[in-house]
């Protein structure tokens, strides 16, 4: 029961075309290399944040 309910959660190929042919729509073709670079380097200042709150934390110890 709680298994065949996972799949209704997961996306298929025909609703992931119809998500990428909305988001090009919606940002065209010249926008999402600029979002997804700024998506990149917002996860590597999220990265180096947390990887020097763990060498503080080991500093204190």
């Amino acid at each position: 029961m709680i298994s065949a309910s996972i799949f209704f959660a997961i996306p298929g190929p025909t609703s992931m075309i119809l998500i990428i042919v909305a988001v090009l729509l919606l940002f065209g073709g010249k926008k999402i290399p600029e979002l997804m670079k700024g998506l990149g380097s917002g996860i590597k200042e999220f990265k180096d944040a947390s990887k020097e709150d763990e060498d503080s934390k080991e500093d204190k110890k």
